[in-house]
């Protein structure tokens, strides 16, 4: 039976902790393969073999204390989809289409069933607005409030104190040990909402109830504090979709009028006035503006686009009136897609997140053997007394809660792939953020990568005329055209405002050139050889060309009434970037080398105007071969291409990064993609990469080191229950707030 993969939105995770519970309850479903849980995207994807009860799957969550609901579309034949890229189906796309509120704050409508069923347990209901108006603000205000009751009553009637602390402990509690006993049964025993129950009620036990009273407020208060930073994360990337506006102005028979912008279809007609942000990814009718197009790719200067450019959904609209043809639906338009994959990406787990994970699973028994030991060892052996190790036995039940090791991990790499994806730089998951950090040579694609992919006119050479004379007569044939060099002289007259006349009686020869009359002349543009072939070239000309072409450049000769009149060399320039960008990967120590199919005198020309090593007149299967050969003298490679003619290439390489502005290829191919195509944001990506893991370290140090100062003070008495769950929260939204900065980095 073929395997189906289903996706929903989960409301009230807030740590790695809530993510396993759900993880392992939904694994012991019948018919469920595999599960992987993201709590910074707040989703959940299953893939199952058809037979599981998807009502039953949704109870299980829900039963936990979480909200679910399915996201529209994301059914898809699991067998479609590699292991690397589970992101290729198209159907997932359905969940971007309309539900911008089921992003930004996704829970607060469509997710009722849920609620409903568990009104009064759905204490980790998510927070769709002020933290004070959530179930779990509610409810830790209500335990505060309890605590200063309790305190109040134990002055007054100090008689009655204990009493009134066990009550206001229980009003936290309760909800605490549904959660724990829930996740118990689910297949979870040892849950943070289980250490707590039992450190709690220990307390009582042993005349402790205003330390316990004061724990679980505190703790609640942790659990808040969790909840507002896990929130501040998952906006970091969902506030992308605001970017997109709710309407459009179409074209309809001649009039324009305002319509929902999910509702556009591709091929319609927009009008985008100046200043409004454009509604959809399009192609550019009429009109030329210049558009900012920072909130799509990172590119802080505002690009000039005219007839036929590409647009982007959330770009805004400069300074004149643009029509733009539709060609993305709103599910699928470029930030959607960008949503969608970077949502998919923090599933994603690196091998840190996972060795963490398996070391969690035996950390947390652990603790629970070593506070049992420390709680019943010395007053058996050593006659301690019973109240005094029971105590230091629950204080490190609480400090031993793994809450802030096992977030340190996801919590660094998902503002991590927030933090690039708004700079255009895109990651397909953490092992592919991991594995950046420690690329030591990139291997660059020529055309389209390393240079602009098209090719511009670098001189022009008269024999007796003008160069602007050259250029018009030479324009004149080219006109129709769509020849990649044709354009290139097309695109020059334009520039230099040469004339360009009708031309009679053009003919085109395969191989050879075109020729025409224009106002009496017979003008001729040839290549070099046809025009050997008619004598038309003197030594000195000859010399010329030679000479062009040592320099990389493509000449065509242009004849006037048979006599050579000058020539046109044209080369695909450098990106304006790419010798900073190569630069940069210099001075951060790692070594890059061009890979190119290119003839080896353009590719030497290229490669010594970068200084950059190169291999050149290479086939696919040829750059294949090269990087395996990197590969094989120890370097973790990564590939640059435009992820088509490359693609053997990037599948070989450690890591395969596309360059490309928001097409298919560049976000679905490689394990990476640079979506303004600058070479510089290879650098960015890799030192982006480096600090990631640098975040990740000091995460674990302040995680773990917390946890060791607190367990030695607590076995030497100077600490108890309190700054022990202090330690632990505290140590929580420490290593949450830490990963949050990866926000705000600049690149």
């Amino acid at each position: 039976m073929a395997e189906s993969e289903t996706r929903y939105r989960v409301g009230g995770m807030d740590c790695a902790s809530c993510a396993t519970k759900i993880d392992t309850a939904v694994r012991r479903v019948s018919g469920v393969a595999d599960v992987s849980v993201s709590v910074m995207a707040g989703t959940m994807t299953i893939r199952h073999d058809g037979s599981s009860d998807l009502k039953a799957i949704e109870k299980k969550v829900t039963g936990l204390g979480y909200s679910v609901a399915p996201l529209a579309g994301s059914a898809a034949p699991a067998h479609a989809h590699s292991s690397q890229h589970r992101h290729d189906h198209g159907d997932d796309h359905g969940d971007h289409a309309g539900h911008d509120h089921d992003r930004a704050g996704h829970n607060h409508e469509g997710h009722d069933h849920g609620e409903k069923e568990i009104e009064g347990l759905h204490d980790h209901a998510p927070m769709a607005g002020p933290w004070w108006q959530s179930r779990k603000g509610r409810l830790t205000i209500l335990s505060g409030a309890a605590l200063v009751a309790a305190y109040s009553v134990g002055h007054l009637v100090p008689a009655i104190a204990s009493y009134a602390f066990i009550v206001a402990m229980l009003i936290g509690l309760v909800p605490i040990a549904r959660r724990a006993i829930m996740a118990a049964f689910s297949g979870t025993p040892f849950s943070i909402e289980m250490l707590m129950t039992i450190a709690a009620v220990g307390a009582v036990i042993i005349n402790a109830g205003e330390e316990a009273a004061t724990v679980v407020f505190l703790f609640l208060v942790g659990e808040l504090l969790e909840g507002v930073a896990a929130g501040k994360a998952r906006e970091s990337i969902q506030s992308l979709t605001a970017l997109v506006p709710k309407t459009a102005l179409l074209e309809d028979n001649g009039q324009t009028r305002e319509v929902a912008a999910e509702s556009l279809s591709v091929g319609a007609i927009i009008m985008v006035r100046p200043g409004d942000r454009i509604s959809a990814d399009g192609i550019v009718l009429s009109g030329e503006s210049a558009i900012d197009e920072a909130p799509v790719t990172g590119e802080s200067t505002p690009v000039r686009k005219g007839v036929d450019a590409v647009v982007f959904a959330g770009t805004v609209n400069g300074d004149a009136v643009l029509r733009v043809r539709v060609t993305a639906a709103a599910a699928d338009n470029t930030i959607a897609r960008v949503v969608k994959l970077v949502e998919e990406a923090q599933e994603s787990k690196a091998p840190t997140e996972r060795f963490i994970d398996r070391f969690s699973r035996y950390y947390t028994p652990g603790v629970v053997v070593v506070a049992a030991l420390v709680a019943v060892v010395p007053p058996l052996l050593f006659a301690g007394p019973w109240g005094e190790w029971v105590y230091k036995g629950l204080a490190i039940l609480l400090i031993g809660c793994p809450c802030a090791l096992v977030i340190s991990t996801p919590a660094a790499i998902a503002a991590s792939l927030s933090s690039g994806a708004r700079r255009g730089l895109l990651m397909k998951g953490g092992a592919v953020l991991e594995t950046l950090g420690k690329v030591t040579m990139v291997a660059f694609d020529k055309t389209g990568t390393l240079t602009e992919g098209k090719p511009q006119v670098t001189d022009i050479i008269s024999f007796g005329l003008s160069e602007a004379q050259v250029l018009s007569r030479a324009a004149v044939l080219e006109q129709g055209s769509s020849h990649p060099l044709a354009l290139a002289i097309l695109n020059r007259a334009k520039a230099d405002g040469v004339p360009v006349p009708p031309a009679f009686e053009l003919e085109a020869m395969p191989g050879k050139g075109v020729s025409g009359k224009v106002g009496g002349e017979t003008l001729d543009l040839l290549s070099p050889p046809a025009a050997r072939e008619r004598g038309a070239l003197s030594a000195e000309q000859d010399a010329r060309i030679t000479a062009l072409n040592d320099e990389g450049k493509s000449v065509s000769v242009l004849l006037v009434n048979g006599v050579a009149a000058g020539l046109i060399a044209m080369r695909d320039e450098p990106r304006e970037d790419a010798e900073a960008g190569l630069a940069s990967l210099k001075s951060a120590g790692v070594k890059a080398i061009m890979l190119t199919g290119d003839n080896k005198r353009t590719a030497a020309a290229v490669a010594g105007m970068l200084g950059i090593d190169w291999r050149g007149e290479m086939m696919p299967e040829d750059k294949q071969r090269v990087v395996g050969e990197l590969k094989r003298q120890g370097f973790i490679v990564a590939k640059v291409g435009d992820g088509i003619n490359d693609a053997p290439a990037l599948a070989a390489a450690d890591i395969g990064i596309a360059m490309g502005g928001g097409t298919d290829v560049a976000l679905e191919t490689a394990d990476a993609a640079v979506l303004h195509g600058r070479v510089g944001d290879v650098a960015r990506m890799i030192e982006l990469s480096k600090r990631t893991m640098r975040n990740i370290l000091q995460n674990i140090t302040i995680a773990l080191g917390l946890k060791a100062v607190f367990l030695v003070t607590t076995i030497a008495g100077i600490t108890g229950l309190w700054p022990a769950i202090l330690a632990d929260t505290g140590a929580t939204v420490l290593v949450t707030i830490n990963a949050l900065r990866l926000l705000r980095i600049k690149i």
